[in-house]
């Protein structure tokens, strides 16, 4: 186990990414979703936004969770990822390790996929008026 001070340290690099991340995230795509509306559907607009923004965070939080749980088995045994990754320190919880490699590898698989669908659908240049 970890002691005190390196957990509040941890924790403190941890939540400023997180922060960080949430505020390169949320306003750019908050005023994304809503530039475009009149003003008089924007209420609607932020209603919509918020509740597929929600309902987009609860299926990858289930989906990896899935993944992570279906894949911690105790008869399951990864030979690909032991090709590529040595593991060492404690053997006990290859398993786990193995489990949450597999979820991180989907999580950054859609990742990217988010950032080509970005790339392949939204228009380059500013709209002419």
């Amino acid at each position: 186990y970890m002691g005190s001070a390196t957990y509040k340290f941890l924790a403190v690099i941890s939540y400023t990414l997180f922060g960080l991340g949430l505020a390169f995230y949320a306003t750019p795509s908050t005023d994304a979703a809503l530039s475009n509306l009149p003003e008089d559907q924007a209420g609607a607009g932020s209603g919509i936004y918020k509740m597929a923004s929600s309902l987009g965070a609860a299926l990858g939080v289930a989906i990896s969770a899935g993944i992570f749980v279906g894949f911690s088995g105790a008869n399951f045994s990864n030979d690909f990822l032991h090709q590529i990754v040595d593991f060492v320190g404690r053997q006990d919880n290859i398993v786990l390790r193995e489990a949450g490699m597999i979820a991180l590898a989907f999580n950054l698989f859609m990742v990217i996929l988010a950032i080509l669908t970005i790339l392949k659908t939204i228009p380059k240049g500013k709209k002419k008026e």
